[in-house]
């Protein structure tokens, strides 16, 4: 019972990152842009979140908020590339994590922040809630990055599919030609889409740091952001899956420490190569599925020129 307790409380924090980087990818994706740099800014957000904690002495939630705009400002230059440069969307973002990779590497190394233990963000607690016998733990002890991701999904749904700024997002992803014959100013919509989605993916690798591990090593988003990306398609960019495809890595990453903790003597490389196993089986699945883009952006992938416009 405590073995299963245990796994149970630490599933939501494990679920955090893949949940926001996987809504963040969504809502720059559903604007026709794909974005194949989370892993860049997971790791851009995770160092300036780190950074932030060492360099003025605490303040969590502050930090979390650096990380969100340092992983804007990276997006920034991907927008200018991909949306008004027109360079191709996939070398773009892929060009975007190896930058970050040596980006991080170099100004951590430089100021000083790798292998620096914090104080990060703690875990609240609801006084005799957090007592409740198993739902105690896992319902009412977590940190407040689990609570405000569930009221993010709400609010970015709700945005998403009830609003007509939604509406013209979801537009611009599907036909960016009709949408500018509509009066929709294509460009600044996805540039919008772009840096939003960015600033989720910053919070995403800022909670590695601040909340999980408290400490900045170089590659700390190992490989999350590339499973972030398989867990957008696995969900079909819907976000209530991709919540879902969250859940079901953070039972996972959860697990793995419980079983070492209890002794179980699992090799080494079969753990750090078991997330990587489970994203490809959820990658095959989804291919197998006849609906597999029922709602891929029809756009996605393809620049838009005004001048083209038929």
């Amino acid at each position: 019972m405590d073995f299963l307790i245990n796994w149970l409380a630490n599933i939501p924090g494990f679920a955090v990152p893949f949940a926001l980087g996987a809504m963040g990818l969504i809502i720059c994706e559903k604007s026709g842009v794909l974005n194949l740099g989370a892993e860049g800014y997971l790791l851009i957000g995770a160092m300036a979140g780190a950074g932030s904690v060492l360099s003025f002495g605490g303040y969590p939630m502050l930090a979390l908020g650096i990380a969100a705009l340092a992983s804007a400002a990276l997006a920034l230059v991907f927008a200018v590339l991909v949306i008004f440069l027109r360079v191709n969307q996939v070398i773009s973002g892929l060009t975007i994590v190896f930058l970050a990779q040596g980006l991080t590497s170099l100004i951590a190394g430089k100021q000083g922040w790798t292998n620096k233990a914090f104080t990060g963000l703690a875990d609240l607690d609801f006084g005799p809630l957090s007592d409740i016998p198993l739902i105690g733990p896992v319902l009412f002890r977590q940190d407040p990055m689990v609570y405000l991701t569930i009221l993010a999904f709400f609010a970015v749904s709700y945005v998403m599919n009830r609003t007509h700024t939604g509406l013209r997002l979801r537009a611009v992803g599907e036909n960016p030609e009709a949408s500018d014959a509509a009066g929709i100013n294509v460009m600044m919509m996805r540039l919008a889409a772009v840096l939003v989605g960015a600033l989720f993916l910053g919070l995403a690798g800022g909670y590695l740091t601040v909340v999980v591990s408290k400490i900045w090593v170089d590659g700390m988003a190992g490989g999350r952001g590339w499973i972030a990306i398989a867990l957008v398609i696995f969900a079909r960019w819907r976000l209530w899956r991709a919540l879902a495809g969250a859940v079901l890595f953070g039972c996972i990453e959860a697990l793995i420490p419980r079983v070492a903790a209890i002794g179980i003597q699992v090799p080494q490389y079969f753990v750090l190569m078991l997330p990587y196993v489970v994203t490809l089986g959820v990658m095959v699945w989804t291919s197998l599925r006849k609906d597999t883009l029922a709602n891929d952006p029809s756009a996605l992938g393809r620049p838009f020129v005004r001048e083209e416009r038929r």
